[in-house]
């Protein structure tokens, strides 16, 4: 019999790859949460002005390593989603999944770190740099507080290192060690420099996906990248879920001068070219996460608005709700308990469809400038940027444009498959 992997294979084989490649890292991370730990009940003021998001990112992540994990094995006898055969689209999903969760454990690397542009700058997919070690200038006393952050620093890398140097290679000599990088050739004290077996600590760092114009790393930008793209989308048609459900609700179930005022609402949104609309919101109040996710969830409710209105009409004159109505329910249990368990199809096939279409906004909104800004890497402004050099680093354009359209094709089969499952009466 043919083998046919299933979702559950793929998830087992991310768990070891990552335990194999990144135990390292897993032991370090739960060492860092048990100092915070530590450090929040004998400190609790300094612990809670350490606490940022990137420690919390690293935390959770190793936290939700260990939790995801039992909760799939102690539920996997019903869990079908697990069974379900693997193909391109719920790989290429899953696996975005898997990165928007564990980024700081599949990449151990600050998606902005550039340092040495000379040796760093648009390196190809595989290349190979030297790093020379420096002697880190620490205090010989540290207080707890100094110690945890030292390791914090250690382990949840910043945007810059200058306990590193990129380098060609480095020749010792009597008190001093010679380094190149490029044509240039510097020197550097023989004590400041890291020793090991009698010789400077050098390591290679290698680039899988090469790098950018500024020396960055391609493949962490891009699993960061897609943090972006998903919390954008979800939180996206979270807005537009609430606004259409509501205004679709209200506009059905009370009718009228209310109906009327809802749909030529729409009309309004829905006439009016709604890449203009998102350009002057973003324009106005800037190009924040959290105002991109509205803007993005206020230009995409109208048509879930419209199914809902509809559905709403052709049942809320069924006996059923006329029934509820005369116990007594208040029209939002109504709402809940009545009418969205019938409509639910409807709504969950619209919002996956939803989803990909917000991704595709949100990368041609970085892609213009107008994206999340400069604090957060997006695939749109990777592939803005490997326009710019598409002749010298083909791979800048190419793997956030192949990863995006990856992205876009499986949530539309995603949406398609879905809608042929609960709508057997469609297929072909």
């Amino acid at each position: 019999m043919k083998f046919q992997p299933k979702i559950w294979h793929l998830l087992l084989f991310f768990w070891i790859t990552i335990i194999i490649f990144r135990f390292d890292l897993l032991i370090e991370l739960v060492v860092l949460w048990a100092r915070y730990f530590l450090l929040f009940i004998s400190d609790f003021k300094s612990a809670m002005q350490l606490l940022d998001f990137s420690l919390i990112d690293a935390i959770l992540s190793v936290k939700l390593f260990i939790i995801i994990p039992t909760i799939l094995f102690l539920f996997r006898k019903n869990n079908l989603w697990l069974k379900s055969s693997l193909n391109f689209s719920s790989l290429t999903l899953v696996l975005l999944l898997l990165a928007f969760i564990f980024a700081p454990i599949i990449t151990n690397e600050n998606p902005e770190f550039q340092k040495d542009l000379k040796m760093t700058k648009l390196l190809a997919p595989l290349s190979s740099v030297k790093v020379l070690h420096l002697n880190k200038k620490e205090n010989a006393q540290k207080s707890s507080l100094e110690k945890f952050i030292n390791y914090k620093n250690k382990i949840i890398k910043p945007s810059y290192n200058e306990d590193i140097i990129f380098v060609n290679n480095v020749e010792v000599k009597s008190d001093h060690i010679i380094y190149s990088q490029k044509n240039l050739q510097k020197e550097i004290n023989i004590s400041d420099v890291q020793i090991k077996n009698g010789i400077p600590f050098v390591t290679s760092k290698i680039f899988i996906l090469g790098t950018d114009e500024f020396g960055r790393d391609i493949f962490t930008r891009l699993i960061y990248g897609a943090r972006i793209s998903l919390l954008v989308g979800i939180g996206a048609v979270v807005v537009s879920l609430f606004m259409g459900l509501s205004f679709g609700f209200i506009a059905g179930f009370k009718g009228g001068f209310i109906d009327t005022i809802f749909s030529r609402l729409t009309d309004l949104f829905l006439a009016f070219p709604i890449i203009y609309f998102i350009v002057l919101i973003l324009a106005l109040f800037g190009n924040s996460l959290l105002s991109v996710i509205i803007v993005l969830g206020l230009s995409g409710w109208m048509g879930l608005f419209k199914i809902v209105k509809s559905e709403v009409l052709a049942e809320k004159n069924k006996d059923y709700i006329l029934t509820a109505g005369m116990l007594g329910q208040t029209n939002r249990k109504i709402l809940t308990k009545e009418i969205l368990p019938v409509i639910f199809v409807p709504i969950v096939v619209n919002i996956v469809f939803q989803f990909s279409n917000v991704i595709l906004a949100e990368s041609a909104l970085s892609y213009l400038g107008l994206g999340t800004g400069n604090s957060y890497p997006s695939w749109g402004a990777m592939i803005e940027s490997g326009q710019r050099y598409i002749m010298k680093a083909w791979w800048m354009i190419s793997f956030p444009g192949l990863i995006l359209i990856a992205t876009l094709f499986s949530a539309n089969d995603f949406g398609k498959r879905l809608n042929e499952t609960i709508n057997p009466g469609i297929q072909k």
